[in-house]
């Protein structure tokens, strides 16, 4: 029998991918090399299914003999490795993002005198409405809960943009770029006590409660799909801490944040936020054992914030901190920071690099945003986060057109600087 192969994501199985199958299966024994996580979350989305559960379902399709994973976008090392007669798939490749790819495989095929066989796209299908269908029916929250610790292991760095209503989240679930012809999009959302106290123009004091936070959490659950991460602020008692766990996990919330703070709490960009005591190292471990213990699922996570860099404590109070936070059983350590450059926050990410033991970090650079991600990356952050952009630049619109329309005693000339309203409409 002459092989054959055949690589896809497998995501969404449709009438195509039914097509290129029964193609392969006329040239012989059918390999598909499903792609894992990473090789799909290194050009577009996160899929769907995990790896696990789309190679089941292709090794039962009709004419696939086996299933191995396809651990990059590049087809090359597993075509090295089988040398098959044929690579089968369809001519939608020629151009855009996987034209170097269909190029690799040529070179590679021509190696051993392989052919690549290119059936016709199956009109009809667009895989983009596929997902766009399936976003607009949501996710349970099972699945959405489990998606930041996929993330983490798919990507080198997940990308977090703070969302405070069901507007700001679709702006998140929605938006894309492209970059050196891949797509880029934010992975998740953060939802930030601070933008969430200044949408209800209230101070930043933990004075709106858990249960009015939640219709905000609530209002982007219902129209979203991404992952969330909750800043829980301080997570109050140990005792009360737990009920904001078991809440967030039964709504499908990825991940809280809390900070090792006491007291009143004061924002900690501000100078204030340099006089607010730091909790103890022991009642901080004290508290995530009983967020850890109280939990259900394995896939929540609870990260520790560490305010050490923020209260002059220093450098190695920090570093004596995070790791009373991990071994107390922290799933993630986020390090804080207000200086107006990195260089704080690079210094602790290579000490923090050289611990025995450690959990992904997280980085919210709000004073030195001039560092880049694949800075970051490099210096070994696995989550960045977008805390209040957002807001920030949706307040001085608003002025600006409240501004005009009183200044004019009309509406005209504000409208250049607003979302027509069909726009908005479809939008939602």
């Amino acid at each position: 029998m002459k092989k054959v192969y055949v690589g896809m994501s497998a995501d969404i199985i449709h009438p195509g991918h039914l097509n290129i199958l029964k193609v392969a299966a006329q040239y012989g024994e059918v390999t598909v090399g499903v792609l894992t996580d990473e090789a799909i979350a290194s050009y577009k989305r996160l899929p769907y299914m995990t790896y696990e559960q789309r190679a089941a379902i292709v090794e039962n399709l009709k004419g696939v003999e086996q299933v191995i994973p396809q651990t990059t976008l590049d087809y090359v090392p597993n075509l090295r490795t089988l040398k098959p007669d044929y690579v089968v798939h369809g001519d939608d490749w020629r151009d855009g993002v996987q034209r170097e790819t269909r190029q690799r495989v040529i070179d590679a095929l021509a190696e051993w005198g392989g052919e690549l066989i290119e059936p016709s796209y199956t009109p009809g299908i667009s895989s983009t409405q596929l997902n766009k269908a399936i976003r607009e029916v949501g996710v349970t929250p099972d699945i959405r809960r489990q998606r930041l610790r996929r993330l983490l292991k798919a990507k080198s760095l997940v990308r977090v943009m703070e969302a405070h209503s069901g507007l700001s989240g679709l702006i998140v679930e929605n938006c894309r770029v492209k970059k050196d012809n891949l797509s880029v999009e934010f992975d998740a959302m953060w939802l930030s006590s601070l933008t969430d106290s200044t949408l209800k123009g209230k101070p930043d004091i933990e004075c709106v409660d858990l249960t009015s936070r939640l219709h905000t959490v609530n209002d982007i659950l219902e129209v979203t799909t991404k992952p969330i991460i909750y800043d829980g602020d301080s997570g109050g008692q140990a005792e009360h801490f737990v009920f904001m766990v078991r809440t967030l996990e039964r709504l499908g919330v990825s991940a809280v944040i809390i900070e090792d703070k006491v007291g009143l709490k004061k924002n900690s960009l501000l100078d204030a936020g340099n006089d607010q005591k730091q909790d103890s190292a022991f009642n901080m471990g004290e508290k995530i054992r009983a967020g850890k213990a109280a939990q259900i699922s394995e896939e929540f996570m609870i990260i520790a914030r560490c305010e050490s860099l923020i209260t002059g404590a220093g450098q190695e109070d920090a570093l004596a901190r995070v790791q009373a936070y991990i071994e107390a059983g922290a799933d993630g350590i986020m390090i804080h920071s207000k200086s107006t450059t990195a260089d704080e926050i690079i210094a602790f990410c290579t000490a923090y690099g050289r611990l025995p033991r450690r959990v992904p970090l997280v980085v919210v650079p709000s004073t030195y945003s001039q560092v880049t991600e694949e800075e970051l990356a490099k210096h070994g952050v696995n989550i960045v986060i977008y805390a209040n952009q957002l807001l920030r630049s949706a307040y001085p619109a608003m002025q600006k057109t409240a501004e005009s329309i009183l200044t004019h005693g009309r509406a005209l000339e504000a409208e250049s600087g607003c979302m027509p309203i069909r726009e908005i409409v479809e939008f939602i």
